[in-house]
Protein backbone atom coordinates (compact mmCIF):
# COMPACT_ATOMS: atom_id res chain seq x y z
CA UNK A 1 0.00 0.00 0.00
CA UNK A 2 1.40 3.69 -1.24
CA UNK A 3 0.47 6.21 1.90
CA UNK A 4 -0.24 10.19 0.83
CA UNK A 5 -0.60 12.58 3.53
CA UNK A 6 -2.23 15.90 3.53
CA UNK A 7 -0.30 18.69 4.84
CA UNK A 8 -1.94 19.34 8.51
CA UNK A 9 -5.06 22.24 8.03
CA UNK A 10 -6.32 24.68 10.71
CA UNK A 11 -9.57 24.87 11.04
CA UNK A 12 -11.58 27.61 12.99
CA UNK A 13 -14.45 25.76 14.59
CA UNK A 14 -14.75 23.21 17.08
CA UNK A 15 -14.32 19.59 16.42
CA UNK A 16 -17.21 18.28 16.94
CA UNK A 17 -18.77 20.61 14.43
CA UNK A 18 -16.38 19.47 11.68
CA UNK A 19 -16.72 15.88 12.45
CA UNK A 20 -20.38 16.23 12.61
CA UNK A 21 -20.37 17.44 8.86
CA UNK A 22 -17.88 14.97 7.17
CA UNK A 23 -19.44 12.38 8.69
CA UNK A 24 -22.18 12.55 7.11
CA UNK A 25 -21.21 12.64 3.27
CA UNK A 26 -24.35 14.24 2.31
CA UNK A 27 -22.66 17.57 3.37
CA UNK A 28 -19.82 16.80 0.65
CA UNK A 29 -22.38 17.54 -1.52
CA UNK A 30 -23.00 21.29 -0.99
CA UNK A 31 -19.38 21.52 -0.18
CA UNK A 32 -18.35 20.30 -3.58
CA UNK A 33 -20.56 22.24 -5.70
CA UNK A 34 -18.86 25.84 -4.70
CA UNK A 35 -15.51 24.53 -5.23
CA UNK A 36 -13.76 23.99 -9.07
CA UNK A 37 -12.91 20.37 -7.63
CA UNK A 38 -14.76 18.19 -10.07
CA UNK A 39 -12.47 18.88 -13.67
CA UNK A 40 -12.93 15.51 -14.42
CA UNK A 41 -15.47 13.71 -11.68
CA UNK A 42 -18.94 13.57 -12.80
CA UNK A 43 -22.29 12.32 -11.70
CA UNK A 44 -21.67 12.86 -7.97
CA UNK A 45 -24.06 10.95 -5.55
CA UNK A 46 -23.84 10.82 -1.83
CA UNK A 47 -25.86 9.39 0.92
CA UNK A 48 -25.15 9.53 4.54
CA UNK A 49 -22.55 7.10 4.65
CA UNK A 50 -21.52 6.63 0.81
CA UNK A 51 -20.72 8.81 -2.07
CA UNK A 52 -19.89 7.61 -5.91
CA UNK A 53 -19.04 9.25 -8.75
CA UNK A 54 -17.49 9.09 -12.22
CA UNK A 55 -13.37 9.60 -13.30
CA UNK A 56 -13.23 9.77 -16.58
CA UNK A 57 -10.86 7.25 -17.72
CA UNK A 58 -11.68 5.15 -15.29
CA UNK A 59 -15.47 4.60 -15.03
CA UNK A 60 -17.78 4.56 -11.75
CA UNK A 61 -16.33 4.63 -8.13
CA UNK A 62 -17.21 5.52 -4.81
CA UNK A 63 -16.18 5.46 -1.00
CA UNK A 64 -18.24 4.24 2.15
CA UNK A 65 -17.33 4.97 5.90
CA UNK A 66 -16.92 1.98 7.77
CA UNK A 67 -15.82 3.69 10.98
CA UNK A 68 -16.39 6.70 12.81
CA UNK A 69 -14.43 7.76 16.15
CA UNK A 70 -16.74 10.75 17.63
CA UNK A 71 -14.90 13.75 17.61
CA UNK A 72 -11.65 12.00 16.13
CA UNK A 73 -11.71 9.52 12.70
CA UNK A 74 -13.83 8.99 10.28
CA UNK A 75 -12.34 5.89 7.97
CA UNK A 76 -13.60 5.38 4.72
CA UNK A 77 -13.43 2.82 1.91
CA UNK A 78 -13.23 2.63 -1.32
CA UNK A 79 -15.83 0.76 -3.63
CA UNK A 80 -16.31 -0.39 -6.62
CA UNK A 81 -12.53 1.10 -7.80
CA UNK A 82 -9.83 -0.67 -10.13
CA UNK A 83 -7.67 -0.40 -6.70
CA UNK A 84 -8.19 -0.60 -3.16
CA UNK A 85 -8.13 2.73 -1.48
CA UNK A 86 -8.34 3.45 2.13
CA UNK A 87 -9.15 7.31 3.29
CA UNK A 88 -8.85 8.83 7.17
CA UNK A 89 -9.83 12.31 8.27
CA UNK A 90 -7.62 12.93 11.42
CA UNK A 91 -9.59 15.82 13.74
CA UNK A 92 -7.55 16.91 17.00
CA UNK A 93 -9.15 19.87 18.84
CA UNK A 94 -6.25 22.45 19.78
CA UNK A 95 -7.92 25.33 21.34
CA UNK A 96 -11.71 26.06 20.84
CA UNK A 97 -12.67 27.16 17.40
CA UNK A 98 -9.52 25.61 16.70
CA UNK A 99 -9.06 22.16 15.30
CA UNK A 100 -6.25 20.31 13.29
CA UNK A 101 -6.93 18.43 9.53
CA UNK A 102 -5.13 15.57 8.41
CA UNK A 103 -6.18 13.52 5.88
CA UNK A 104 -4.02 10.05 4.40
CA UNK A 105 -5.03 7.66 1.39
CA UNK A 106 -3.96 4.21 1.30
CA UNK A 107 -3.61 3.18 -1.84
CA UNK A 108 -2.99 -0.36 -2.80
CA UNK A 109 -1.12 0.97 -6.57
CA UNK A 110 0.43 -1.46 -9.55
CA UNK A 111 4.06 0.08 -10.28
CA UNK A 112 2.77 1.72 -13.49
CA UNK A 113 -0.32 3.45 -12.08
CA UNK A 114 2.03 4.81 -8.87
CA UNK A 115 4.80 5.96 -11.14
CA UNK A 116 1.69 7.64 -13.36
CA UNK A 117 -0.33 8.82 -10.73
CA UNK A 118 2.07 9.49 -7.36
CA UNK A 119 2.53 13.29 -8.21
CA UNK A 120 -1.96 13.68 -8.79
CA UNK A 121 -2.18 11.94 -5.41
CA UNK A 122 0.20 13.68 -3.80
CA UNK A 123 -1.52 17.24 -5.42
CA UNK A 124 -4.80 15.83 -4.53
CA UNK A 125 -4.87 15.02 -1.09
CA UNK A 126 -3.58 18.79 -0.45
CA UNK A 127 -6.30 19.93 -2.84
CA UNK A 128 -8.98 18.11 -1.12
CA UNK A 129 -7.91 19.24 2.71
CA UNK A 130 -7.66 22.67 1.59
CA UNK A 131 -11.35 22.84 0.10
CA UNK A 132 -12.43 21.14 2.98
CA UNK A 133 -10.35 23.39 5.46
CA UNK A 134 -11.38 26.40 3.88
CA UNK A 135 -15.16 25.45 4.08
CA UNK A 136 -15.65 24.19 7.67
CA UNK A 137 -14.03 26.95 8.73
CA UNK A 138 -16.20 29.54 10.64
Amino acid sequence: MTTYESDIKTISSNEEMVFGILSDLNNLKEILERTPVTGKVKDLQFQTDSCSFVVEGIGKMGFRIVEREPFKTIKLQSEHAPVEINVWIQLVQRAENDTQMKLTLKADLPTMIKMMMDKKLKEGINLIADVLAKALSN
